[in-house]
């Protein structure tokens, strides 16, 4: 019997990443809810209005879509997130969530006015695909609207914590293929509108958003940098570096510390796009 398409995606999020990130909810949302919003400001999201919230995590996006009026539906491949977001959703009747892999979920045609997603669709295994699913999904005429990472050198954020640590211990191999279902994955726009023009879509826009986020304290974001992402493995595997990783890692925080807390640049595309009429 042949794997699931994303089976990969599916273990690593309920099993090793999912559990993390929902431990750690209320700081990992704090920093990206800017991107989140800035998104949501490309979509027409009153009352009346149907929304897909793609790789909705935990469910803070998904929350704040129905804040705005839309009725909206999150899915995700994670059980240990959704365990999360149904319990901050409840009572809420202009929210449901859904465990399903939206690149081979069978949505009903035309069921949604819009699609989003904050960080969630650069995990397909075949994106083309996915994206063309996301888009029958959609009813005529409705738009998708989703942020994704720039370049890991454009990214301090994401990559700060990675490159001092790297001066203790030596780096690990660097990915075969960086088109490969992660965070970087739509790091270059010719590629996202090659997806999204083989999907169907139309009128097309990948702009760039450059923004600092973060918004916690100093030991907050230290637990963060340590414990999500490729850090805390890099640490496991050199223990006796442990020590030095973690001195430097913080040195080069608390430089970024402010009176609203650690923020560093982002380096985003803002992506938007049209189902034909």
């Amino acid at each position: 019997m042949s794997e699931a398409p994303n089976a990969a995606q599916v273990t690593y999020w309920n099993e090793q990443a999912g559990p993390t990130w929902a431990d750690l909810q209320g700081p990992l949302d704090r920093q990206l809810a800017p991107l989140g919003e800035r998104v949501m400001a490309e979509l027409d999201l009153g009352p009346g209005r149907r929304v897909l919230d793609v790789g909705c995590g935990a469910g803070e996006t998904t929350l704040a879509l129905a804040a705005r009026g839309a009725e909206t539906v999150g899915v995700d491949i994670s059980r240990p997130l959704l365990d999360v977001a149904r319990r901050r959703a409840q009572g809420n009747a202009n929210v449901t969530f859904q465990e399903a892999d939206a690149q081979t979920h069978p949505f009903s045609p035309g069921e949604f006015d819009a699609v989003f997603s904050r960080f969630g669709v650069m995990f397909f295994a075949d994106p083309a695909t996915a994206f063309t699913n996301l888009r029958r999904a959609l009813k005529p005429g409705g738009r998708i609207a989703f942020v994704c990472w720039r370049r890991p050198d454009e990214n301090p954020f994401m990559t700060g914590p990675m490159m001092v640590a790297l001066q203790h211990v030596a780096a690990p191999p660097p990915p075969t293929d960086p088109t490969a279902p992660g965070p970087f994955a739509f790091a270059h726009p010719e590629r996202v509108r090659g997806i999204l023009a083989a999907a169907g879509f139309a009128d097309i826009a990948v702009a760039p958003h450059d923004a600092k986020i973060g918004g916690n304290d100093l030991d907050t974001t230290l637990g963060l940098s340590l414990k999500v992402g490729p850090l805390g493995g890099l640490l496991r595997e050199n223990p006796d570096q442990r020590d030095a990783v973690v001195g430097a890692v913080r040195d080069f925080l608390a430089r970024h510390a402010g009176p609203d807390g650690v923020r560093l640049d982002a380096a985003t595309w803002i992506v938007t796009a049209r189902a034909p009429d």
